[in-house]
């Protein structure tokens, strides 16, 4: 038997058994839900804050793994809860920040069950990619008007799939995206076909959000997805898989972007949005002044000015996750997300390349989640639903490799 059976054996009892197989099925719905938020509170809220509720009860724990998430997370919406004291009208504030709460709580909870099951990271995926793939096709649908009622499926010509917004929409297909890669060249050969099929609906979902964020997005964690399976791998034979998918791939997608810009509406919503600088980015009051002018009243402002004043006072949000957390948490809400996300990035990176069971899950999300932290920059991810999902993912593994290290100790000091 080997350590990781050891440090994870299998339950005996099978009435326990079935209650952890149905609670599975249900997080894994919980999950297929997430890519179903046309409306707020969506679906995906009141499944996830019923689990969660259940889940403790029922006595789901918080080790000493996940315990400094919670608190990070915790210290992040305190500072949330004292930027409201700042504001004039509390209409939309308190709402808000109880939905940063949930998102938070949410992050704790796949953490926790993660590693009370790594078993439960295939069925998170499986259902993210249900979801992906349809409310890609939606989306797909939508922009081109394929039956009546379609345009609901679109925002301003860009396609939203069951979202309210493309610049969501585009980055949730990325993850079950990398997914089917890593199934395509480390998986069962014969699956390509099937992942090949859905992932060219789900890079076509990511193309017509027209979201640039998305778009680079895409590109960069799939570039970076490979290069990590490289210094995976190191034998001849997988790299020449690679390299052979690798180019398959690029000549599939290439067509399908030649073939949807012959559209006339494809292409010319594609020129306009391929420029670095839009109007609306670099004028007057443009996403890049109004960065500069939110840094400057954050730093006069401790306490933040609360959550979507920034919005009212520039009629538009500040489409920047640093500047958003300074705005509406305050400086202890800036300096936590900070700390939340460079030890994610680290617990990501310490056990990248380690042999486990939940390897190619810890890869994926570590590489999205780099990837939601550039493009945080330029779009704010602060209320993004999957974004919690791939920083729970990241410390559940590491939760499981904590687990799996304190029992190795174990067994080594008894066997002395």
């Amino acid at each position: 038997m080997s350590a990781v059976d050891h440090a994870f054996p299998r339950v005996a009892q099978p009435q326990r058994a079935t209650l952890r197989l149905v609670g599975s099925a249900f997080v894994a719905f919980g999950v297929f839900l997430s890519g179903f938020v046309i409306d707020e509170p969506a679906p995906y809220e009141l499944w996830i804050a019923a689990l969660v509720a259940i889940w403790f009860l029922l006595g789901l724990k918080i080790s000493r793994a996940v315990a400094p998430l919670l608190c990070l997370l915790l210290a992040f919406n305190v500072g949330g809860m004292l930027s409201l004291t700042t504001m004039s009208d509390l209409t939309d504030g308190p709402i808000y920040v109880a939905v940063s709460a949930f998102l938070a709580l949410s992050a704790v909870f796949y953490a926790a069950i993660i590693e009370d099951n790594h078993a439960r990271l295939r069925l998170i995926f499986h259902a993210w990619t249900a979801a992906a793939a349809i409310t890609a096709l939606l989306g797909i649908l939508g922009y081109f008007h394929a039956f009546p009622g379609a345009a609901a499926f679109t925002l301003y010509d860009r396609a939203k799939g069951a979202f309210q917004d493309p610049n969501v929409f585009g980055p949730f297909l990325v993850a079950p995206s990398l997914y089917l890669i890593y199934g395509m060249l480390a998986g069962d050969f014969r699956k390509t076909p099937l992942r090949a099929a859905i992932l060219l609906v789900l890079a076509l979902g990511v193309f017509l959000s027209f979201s640039r964020a998305a778009w680079a997005l895409f590109l960069f964690c799939a570039m970076a997805l490979v290069f990590v399976m490289l210094l995976k791998e190191r034998s001849g034979a997988f790299r020449l898989r690679i390299l052979i998918l690798a180019l398959a791939a690029i000549l599939l997608m290439t067509v399908a972007l030649l073939i949807a810009l012959q559209f006339p509406q494809v292409r010319a919503l594609f020129l306009a949005r391929a420029e670095l600088v839009q109007d609306y980015d670099g004028g007057h009051l443009g996403r890049f002044e109004r960065h500069r002018l939110g840094l400057l009243m954050s730093m006069e402002r401790p306490l933040g000015m609360g959550p979507l004043v920034f919005g009212k006072i520039f009629s538009e949000d500040e489409h920047n996750i640093w500047l958003k957390t300074l705005t509406s948490y305050g400086w202890l809400g800036f300096s936590t997300y900070i700390a939340m996300l460079i030890w994610t990035l680290c617990i990501g990176f310490r056990n990248l390349l380690r042999d486990r069971p939940w390897q190619p899950y810890l890869m994926i999300a570590w590489i999205t989640v780099i990837g939601h932290a550039a493009i945080g920059n330029v779009i704010d991810t602060d209320h993004w639903r999957h974004f919690y999902l791939l920083v729970g993912i990241v410390w559940g593994c590491g939760a499981l490799e904590a687990r799996l290290w304190r029992r190795q100790r174990l067994s080594a000091v008894a066997a002395t």
